[in-house]
């Protein structure tokens, strides 16, 4: 491939998401912070909360994340009560992760800097456009990009 027929780093998807995601993981955090929750935390918490109680696996694959990650990730909500890992019912070798009453409390304490880092989010970058990148950061997850082409730009 010739030279200036490379793609420039300016173009690159990946970097361009990476950077965005750091820049508005580190708003939330500063926002969460009072909470003693970081991003990945909330996110851990209000899964659990909303979904009910899941297999490590699942959790995992809700979050879009793999299961060494999220494993980092539960241990301090673990160790601080937060949430709970029992063995599965039906499958002994499983285990599932469920949010316990500290989590919960722990989890609305955080709603008020979550509520506002979504608000100032929304007034920085518009109401508008941030429901129109939601919608488009969802597509891209929901998209098997090892598949062939579909035509669509």
């Amino acid at each position: 491939m010739p030279s200036d027929a490379r793609p420039k780093p300016e173009v690159c998807n990946c970097l361009a998401l990476r950077e965005a995601t750091r820049h508005v993981t580190q708003f939330y955090d500063r926002l969460l912070a009072s909470s003693g929750l970081r991003t990945t935390q909330f996110s851990i918490l209000i899964r659990l909360r909303l979904e009910g109680p899941m297999t490590i696996n699942a959790l995992a694959k809700s979050l879009v994340t793999d299961r060494t990650t999220l494993g980092r990730n539960i241990l301090p909500l673990e160790r601080e009560g937060l949430i709970e890992i029992v063995p599965d019912s039906v499958d002994r070798r499983s285990k599932v992760v469920r949010l316990t009453e500290a989590g919960a409390a722990r989890l609305r304490a955080a709603r008020a800097g979550w509520t506002e880092a979504q608000k100032k989010f929304e007034t920085s970058f518009g109401g508008r456009r941030a429901a129109q990148l939601r919608a488009l950061l969802h597509a891209v997850t929901e998209t098997e990009l090892d598949a062939a082409p579909r035509g669509a730009d």
